[in-house]
């Protein structure tokens, strides 16, 4: 017997549109977007949006769920049903878990371990290395997302810093390359000028001048080089100067694109100026820069040069983050909160509700091929996110919901909240509450 909701009335924000409409979901897929859908049947369950605006679920292409192996500070279950709470549907995983996703095996685990516990849709990137060249040939296109590469500041051994290697690895696969690209010569050697005058107290307001401009323009425009040199497909994550932004285009529609670029929610929202009051709590890697940079990121973000907005979710306990400049971790969780923060870019005028549905669910989908997810259309998984967008509240260590326990926005009140989350036609979160639904699939690529 099929299994059918209703949501009527909705405000429906769909490719560069807003609506008023109804949605009729049946088991997993939308089966009708319309103006008025009638009903026959009892068993239909209705959710009256009235008011209320419904997204696709945003696709988020970087996270760090940090399982297997560093399971104190996030699994794979608590970020999932963080995300699916702030309006995240599907993820994409980074390989620097220990061990790290560097084998075919090791990548088979980790599905594995998804396939019994995300509450969200899921894939995985791949790593390279200076020396799996060999494991990354026998990886299946179709079956992951892409492959991730860090040009600059990795954990074990996943820096990538032979030239022939890269260029053998640029040349070799199809896959979707993700970089991480801050030159680490130019950050080991500005690291140990103020090493030398602060020991391991350098203040935390340095991080921008340690992780420089210079660091990030000088390997990003290397892989650039690089990847129009060998005809790869590059995606560079997290932009975080103004500067780097000029090394892409909006000359092309995306599909066509061979070389895209994604900025972070907290690149957009945090500037330098915000180390004063959060210290390590917004220490990433590449790091939060000048409030120029931020405009530059965002002017980018709307003219088309830049193609995604992400999270880089990445938690540490609070007691890892609250070391001293030299050992306190870079990164920070974000996925429950990364929409709101979007959604509150929109009242402030910054961003139309279109836009955001552009650039966090639509072309994460375009970019990597994902089947059937990031649009509200007839046949298509009902990944479906509805926000009030005049309800505001205040996140606190009560509602947060990651396993570390802590957010850079804690304190923050934002405007809007998300009432209702879909995963594959089920409903998994409802108004504070995440369902004990465990819908999550893994995704599939058409390529």
């Amino acid at each position: 017997m099929s299994n059918q909701t209703l949501i009527k009335n909705a405000k429906i924000v769909n490719e560069g549109s807003i609506f008023e409409g109804d949605i009729l979901i049946e088991n997993e897929i939308i089966k009708e977007v319309d103006t008025s859908i009638s009903v026959k049947s009892a068993d239909v369950k209705v959710i009256d949006a009235e008011g209320n605006y419904v997204f696709p679920g945003m696709i988020d292409d970087q996270v760090h769920f940090r399982e297997p192996g560093l399971t104190h500070k996030a699994t794979i279950e608590t970020e999932s049903k963080a995300a699916i709470a702030g309006g995240i549907t599907s993820f994409i995983e980074m390989p620097n878990t220990n061990p790290q996703t560097t084998t075919v095996k090791k990548l088979d685990e980790k599905f594995a371990i998804a396939a019994k516990s995300s509450y969200a849709n899921y894939s995985f990137m791949f790593g390279g290395t200076n020396d799996n060249l060999g494991e990354i040939l026998k990886v299946d296109p179709k079956s992951v997302a892409g492959l991730k590469l860090f040009l600059g500041s990795s954990t074990g051994n996943m820096l990538v810093d032979d030239p022939e290697v890269l260029e053998k690895i640029f040349s070799s696969t199809d896959m979707v390359i993700s970089v991480h690209c801050e030159d680490e010569a130019t950050i080991r050697k500005n690291l140990a000028k103020y090493k030398e005058q602060y020991g391991d107290d350098i203040p935390m307001e340095l991080h921008p001048v340690i992780r420089s401009e210079e660091a990030c323009y000088l390997s990003s425009s290397k892989a650039i080089e690089l990847a129009k040199k060998t005809g790869a497909r590059l995606h560079v994550f997290h932009l975080s100067t103004a500067k780097e932004t000029e090394l892409f285009t909006n000359k092309i529609p995306l599909k066509d694109k061979k070389i895209t670029a994604e900025v972070c929610i907290h690149h957009l929202w945090f500037t330098d100026e915000d180390y004063k009051t959060k210290g390590s709590r917004i220490k990433w890697n590449p790091a939060v820069k000048t409030a120029e940079d931020r405009d530059g990121l965002w002017k980018a973000l709307l003219d088309g040069r830049i193609d995604v907005i992400a999270t880089d979710h990445a938690p540490h306990t609070i007691e890892e983050k609250d070391n001293s400049y030299t050992s306190a971790p870079s990164g920070g969780p974000l996925v429950q909160h990364a929409f709101v923060a979007l959604l509150e870019a929109y009242h402030k005028g910054k961003i139309s509700l279109e836009q955001i549905v552009q650039k966090a669910a639509h072309n994460p989908a375009i970019l990597f091929n994902v089947e059937k997810r990031g649009y509200i259309k007839e046949g298509y998984y009902a990944d479906l996110v509805i926000a009030d967008l005049n309800s505001p509240w205040t996140v606190n260590k009560e509602n947060i919901l990651y396993k570390c326990g802590w957010s850079p926005f804690e304190g923050n009140t934002f405007k809007s909240r998300i009432t209702h989350t879909f995963v594959n036609g089920h409903l998994a979160y409802n108004n504070f509450k995440v369902l004990d639904v465990k819908a999550g699939k893994r995704l599939t690529f058409d390529r």
